[in-house]
């Protein structure tokens, strides 16, 4: 990715990412914007966001040519992205998808979470391999899931957008189909994220080939 695209990542990441942590910030129950069954489930929810945002912010500085050029700041960065972010975050989303009550929700976001994991640690074993080629593919199939937070939230109001004019949407029931697009968009947004990580990946190996 280009050092522009790479800080427009980060700047739409940061964006979105005080969108979702802000409303649990006083961590009262009754602002959360997801229906929540009692204590347990709003603060396993506000572990998850918390630590997703961590993913969410850090994840494109590590796509930046001088921050890679610098190894340590590029490890300790990469720590703190898998251990304070990826993998609380991930582990986190399992419980919070099985109480959502939606099985598209169940399957879509327990199935990103475990591929969140499994990129995780191969990203991780490539690195500790010195199989940096390969480290650098999988970290960026890791954060085509992160990036799911961003592109779920694009999907939603774009499907709306698309139904109003075609007739299958009334203006005034917007907020009702919002909310049963959600799920739908939490599965075609890390689907998406991922052919679109592999065709970066595509190229860039492409690109490398004398």
């Amino acid at each position: 990715m280009r050092p522009r695209t790479t800080w427009l990542m980060f700047t739409v990441a940061t964006v979105v990412a005080l969108v979702l942590v802000y409303p649990y910030l006083s961590l009262d129950i009754e602002d959360s914007r997801l229906q929540v069954r009692n204590g347990l489930h709003y603060y396993v929810l506000v572990g998850h966001i918390a630590t997703a945002a961590v993913a969410l912010v850090l994840g494109p500085l590590q796509f930046v040519p001088k921050v890679r050029a610098r190894r340590r700041v590029h490890r300790t960065i990469g720590r703190v992205y898998l251990l304070a972010g990826v993998l609380p975050s991930a582990v986190a989303t399992i419980p919070v998808a099985m109480w959502s009550g939606r099985l598209v929700t169940q399957i879509g976001l327990t199935t990103a979470a475990a591929l969140w994991l499994v990129t995780a640690g191969l990203a991780y074993r490539a690195a500790r391999r010195g199989d940096f080629t390969a480290h650098r593919d999988w970290m960026t199939r890791n954060y085509a899931l992160t990036f799911l937070a961003v592109t779920a939230r694009v999907i939603v109001p774009l499907s709306l957008l698309v139904r109003i004019p075609l007739g299958g949407l009334a203006a005034g029931s917007i907020g009702e189909a919002a909310t049963s697009m959600i799920p739908i968009g939490q599965t075609l947004g890390w689907i998406v994220n991922l052919i679109v990580a592999e065709s970066i990946i595509r190229r860039r190996t492409a690109a490398a080939r004398p």
